[in-house]
């Protein structure tokens, strides 16, 4: 009987003895050229291996995916889900008893992969909410490191957290200076990373959505621009020890985006939006129309510029991530009084965020992945992951919003004009696809009720069981 001996083998065998003796410097040289042989013929073997089959197809099943390539890695189909069930309950004496409820958060079964090595693709519909829209569809053409196209619908390069991939985010909702940026959106992105991927940034000509939206919530159509003008929305972020020796501060990230464009809306398509509570309640909203008879409707509605701006950074060590988020919006609005009047201003409203989460069972966090350290399954040891989140958020509404009584932009007696909220959770992670998270939620409010007192505080309690692959 013959034994075929792995050149692998053989290296790991002559590196072995390199170190078992104390060799002269001509036995270390011979020693030497004998790995360098060793190590050639590996390599021959490997590309022997891969050539025999470069005409193959191979199917796998992943935690990322099932997945269905050609032997050399170039051509890539992943069939993905993402699927999440929550659950909403409110201790508080305000909110509506319906409000209480299971929901179906996302059903989103998708396609992504890779073409001849240099083109990525995604279509992903959602079906969650009783609706069925596409919430991805892109190519990407990576020309150069430097150097990505981008096209089709996806999310703008503008918010930290909304950046963050869905399965990745720590809360079951997101904090509210997601509310002020834009979510996604229609158009053209050149993006890409320098100086060894340290510097990363993002510039795009899109259609424009109104804060906190997507192009599928576009009116009179989706997925068409609102308003015949073009948002520019662009991002620069930068990780300045991403290479260091210094464990600790590889996991620093900074940066900032924005957008602008000159929009232009109208009373009965107003190219406003309305923000909600971590409870996903309504929180603020502009006048809608409450004229009667002939006089003219006086809905506030945008009428003029735009800008987002917000400044970022996250902190990942070990088993601690920390993230922090500042969005600011300038918003020029308009509503028509009467047949001769019309009151207009520039609105600015702010929000912010500073969030932390820590894995009590000691795995490694990081912003757009992590691995347990170990799985749950009844009948073997292993208890998964555990993490804890803490978090506090605030959203400031410009004081202008409700000058001038009834002719104010937006009502005092019933939109507040702040809110702060306190949020902390445990989040379980049975495995790479399955977790289960749980929330809870204090958000109160400054004004927002008759007589200018404040709109009682919301406690919101919410569970999601999700699963990603």
């Amino acid at each position: 009987m013959r034994f075929k001996v792995s050149p692998a083998l053989l290296l790991v065998f002559g590196v072995a003895r390199a170190f078992a003796d104390d060799p002269t410097e001509a036995q270390l040289k011979e020693q030497d050229q004998r790995i360098k042989i060793l190590e050639r013929k590996l390599e021959l073997q490997e590309e022997a291996a891969g050539g025999a089959a470069s005409s193959n197809a191979v199917g796998k099943a992943t935690a990322g995916g099932f997945v269905l390539q050609s032997a050399d890695g170039k051509n890539v189909i992943k069939w993905r889900g993402n699927f999440q069930l929550d659950g909403r309950w409110f201790s508080d004496q305000s909110t509506p008893n319906t409000a209480n409820t299971w929901l179906l958060r996302r059903v989103r079964p998708y396609i992504e992969g890779t073409l001849n090595g240099d083109y990525d693709f995604r279509l992903m519909p959602e079906f969650a909410g009783g609706k069925a829209i596409i919430l991805d569809a892109y190519v990407a053409a990576r020309l150069r490191p430097w150097a990505v196209i981008q096209a089709g619908k996806f999310k703008g390069p503008v918010g930290l957290e909304r950046l963050q991939p869905d399965q990745y985010t720590r809360f079951l909702e997101l904090a509210l200076p997601s509310s002020l940026v834009p979510n996604r959106d229609l158009g053209l992105q050149f993006s890409g990373a320098v100086l060894q991927g340290t510097v990363s940034y993002a510039v795009g000509y899109f259609d424009g959505v109104v804060d906190g939206a997507s192009t599928d919530g576009n009116a009179p159509t989706n997925d068409v621009d609102n308003d015949g003008k073009k948002d520019i929305e662009a991002r620069i972020f930068v990780q300045p020890f991403l290479a260091s020796d210094h464990f600790y501060l590889r996991g620093l990230g900074v940066g900032i985006a924005g957008t602008t464009v000159n929009s232009t809306g109208s009373v009965t398509n107003t190219l406003l939006p309305s923000y909600r509570t971590p409870g996903q309640q309504p929180l603020f909203s502009y006048r809608a129309n409450s004229a009667t008879g002939t006089a003219p409707n006086n809905a506030a509605y945008a009428d003029g510029d735009r800008t987002r701006w917000s400044p970022q950074a996250y902190y990942y060590a070990g088993s601690l991530g920390v993230i922090g988020e500042y969005a600011r919006v300038s918003q020029d609005v308009s509503r028509q009084l009467n047949a001769t009047t019309k009151s207009s201003a520039t609105l600015s409203h702010s929000a912010w965020q500073i969030a932390a989460a820590y894995f009590v069972t000691g795995e490694e966090a990081t912003y757009a992945s992590f691995t347990p350290g170990n799985t749950f399954a009844i009948g073997k040891p292993g208890w998964g992951a555990l993490e804890i989140v803490l978090r506090y958020h605030r959203l400031n509404i410009d004081a202008e919003a409700f000058a001038d009584g009834a002719n104010s932009f937006a009502d005092p007696a019933s939109q507040p004009s702040a809110a702060r909220a306190i949020g902390a959770g445990v989040n379980w992670y049975l495995n790479q696809n399955v977790k289960w998270q749980f929330n809870y939620e204090r958000t109160q409010f400054t004004g927002g009720a008759a007589g200018g007192a404040d709109r009682p505080h919301e406690n919101a309690i919410l569970t999601r069981f999700a699963l990603a692959f």
